[in-house]
């Protein structure tokens, strides 16, 4: 029997990170508050600041402040660095906005899946879990040297490198590729 969430998923890293011993992660050198929304978290992450200011390009700070709950997948800057050259320059012009919503939206799903449930997803539907996301892109979850990855749908694989960062409106799982829309 396959096990399926409501709306979207999460992704996730290590079954042993520190979420399970119950402190949050520290992401890009800051303190990740429980208590903070995805946005006042991130905005504190030095290695999110490429994420951030497209987040705030494409108008979804508003919404990542919101209730939720979301699981988002948060690639580095390092991430956004291996993009093709120019890729972050054009997608941050306003003409270009629609995609670049479409492409952050592709990272995050509509449901607060943390790893252990996830790792329990692609084990039941055989080591490849489908994650349906906000932006209408569906991600798939598979295990890979102990680890989570996920693949978008161009066969990206971006791995889970910190998981389990609880949010007061979901969960940060830390990604070191960026995801994008079939094409």
């Amino acid at each position: 029997m396959k096990s399926t969430l409501t709306g979207a998923f999460v992704l996730t890293a290590f079954l042993g990170s520190a979420a399970l011993a119950g402190e949050n992660p520290m992401v890009g050198g800051a303190a990740m508050y429980d208590t903070k929304t995805i946005v006042e978290n991130a905005v504190n992450s030095a290695d999110h600041t490429t994420l951030v200011a497209a987040v705030q390009a494409a108008g979804l700070v508003e919404t990542l402040s919101g209730p939720g709950p979301f699981t988002v997948f948060a690639p580095t800057n390092a991430a956004f660095a291996a993009l093709p050259e120019g890729t972050v320059e054009t997608l941050l012009q306003p003409e270009n906005k629609e995609m670049l919503t479409k492409v952050l939206t592709c990272h995050v799903v509509g449901a607060d899946v943390m790893s252990d449930a996830l790792v329990k997803m692609i084990a039941d539907d055989g080591g490849a879990h489908p994650i349906p996301t906000l932006g209408g892109c569906t991600l798939t979850g598979k295990m890979q040297d102990g680890k989570v990855v996920i693949e978008d749908e161009n066969g990206t694989m971006a791995t889970v490198t910190i998981a389990d960062v609880k949010q007061s409106n979901g969960v940060i799982h830390v990604i070191d590729a960026v995801l994008t829309p079939k094409m």
